[in-house]
């Protein structure tokens, strides 16, 4: 079932616009789905779609002369007279596409839209040779929204004030699946456990082949793997480099270039502390998250506070930078959003929780605050995860 994913409202207002458009994620979030979901939006039959997963036609744009990678379009069909259209995907696995697109972008009217899972190649290199020819996006696994879309859910409850228990019940019987399963929307469509563990095993899987070993090139693939599951044991804590050094017994600088590669391809994010000028904290230590509390949930016995943590950090990431604040003493914040909105995220919040985070985004200068909860509560300045 293909849905309109809410990253579309943006990528509508550039689609006019001659510079390309490159959507970029994790492997199957669904970014050949979006792709065809654009071309059959696009009222022009003067279009081209190419999957470079097939061998066949990575040859069309591995032309030393990009003139000839023109006359392989003109044979597929593009007519260029007038307005073309052309959708790559997984472009990735052809080397030199970002200067054939720039070519063809400088000198005839070809519209790309370009998709991969890669982000460190997609973004390192379309910097460099796509500079002011391009917008970026990026796709992550299903939001709340987009998860109650495709399992043809209709449940109008945004612009609700207050939510009774009644409604509570009703969308968290939802929730509850969302964040037990993730948002992959492969995993979402299927209705059975089994076949929902299974497809997480699949793309686990299609991750660790295609991106770990094939464009990490990795010596130690044990290592990278022992790593993997150690974060997804450890979601939402601080990064000790140190100790994971220690317990894969490998160097510092290994486990450096493995999170770098672990962050730029979507399976874990970063998030920094946020500091202000008048106070001292803990500044050196980031925290992480994995890409999906699907696969948290799936391959370790993670808590289910440390998996609603998870949920509610992918349901603000879209939204901008995020930081989290914590004191020497330990007290903390979970979020702060674009440096003006704090969130901290309980189970089941009790006015005391809501006293100190008042107290502490004061401190800091932070004015606006809410508790997340997972629960349903009566406290006050307290939404859900799925508000989010």
């Amino acid at each position: 079932m293909i849905i309109e994913r809410d990253i579309y409202s943006e990528i509508k207002k550039v689609i006019g616009a001659p510079e390309a458009v490159i959507v970029t994620g994790m492997r199957r979030v669904g970014k050949t789905t979006l792709l065809s979901y654009i071309l059959d939006k696009i009222q022009s039959e003067n279009k081209i779609f190419l999957d470079f997963e097939n061998p066949l036609n990575k040859k069309y744009f591995e032309e030393e002369d990009y003139e000839a990678v023109l006359q392989n379009l003109k044979f597929l069909g593009l007519d260029l007279s007038e307005q073309g259209y052309v959708f790559l995907d997984e472009v990735q696995y052809v080397k030199n596409i970002p200067s054939v697109v720039k070519y063809l972008i400088d000198h005839y009217q070809i519209k790309f839209f370009l998709s991969g899972s890669a982000s460190f190649y997609l973004k390192n290199l379309f910097n460099e040779s796509l500079s002011g020819r391009k917008y970026i996006f990026e796709l992550f696994p299903l939001n709340f929204r987009e998860f109650l879309r495709i399992k043809q859910v209709n449940i109008n409850f945004k612009n609700i004030k207050k939510i009774s228990l009644a409604v509570f019940n009703e969308i968290n019987r939802h929730y509850s699946e969302f964040i037990k399963f993730g948002g992959f929307p492969g995993v979402a469509l299927k209705e059975k456990v089994q076949e929902k563990q299974m497809m997480i095993e699949d793309i686990f899987s299609s991750y660790f082949q295609s991106e770990v070993k094939q464009l990490g090139d990795f010596r130690k693939l044990n290592v990278v793997r022992d790593l993997m599951l150690l974060l997804m044991e450890r979601t939402g804590s601080k990064l000790d480099i140190q100790k994971l050094s220690r317990e894969l017994k490998v160097s510092r600088e290994t486990i450096y270039n493995y999170l770098a590669f672990l962050e730029s391809t979507y399976f874990i994010s970063l998030i920094r502390p946020f500091t202000t000028n008048r106070d001292i904290e803990i500044r050196s230590m980031p925290k992480f998250y994995l890409c999906d509390t699907g696969i948290v949930n799936h391959f370790t016995k993670a808590s289910k506070g440390a998996s609603f943590e998870n949920a509610v950090f992918s349901a603000l990431r879209p939204a901008g930078e995020l930081n989290y604040y914590q004191r020497k003493s330990g007290v903390e914040i979970d979020f702060i959003l674009n440096k003006t909105m704090a969130y901290e995220v309980k189970s089941s919040p009790y006015t005391k929780d809501l006293n100190r985070l008042k107290a502490l985004s004061e401190e800091i200068g932070i004015k606006e605050f809410r508790i997340v909860s997972r629960n349903y509560t009566e406290l006050q300045n307290t939404i859900y995860g799925f508000q989010l």
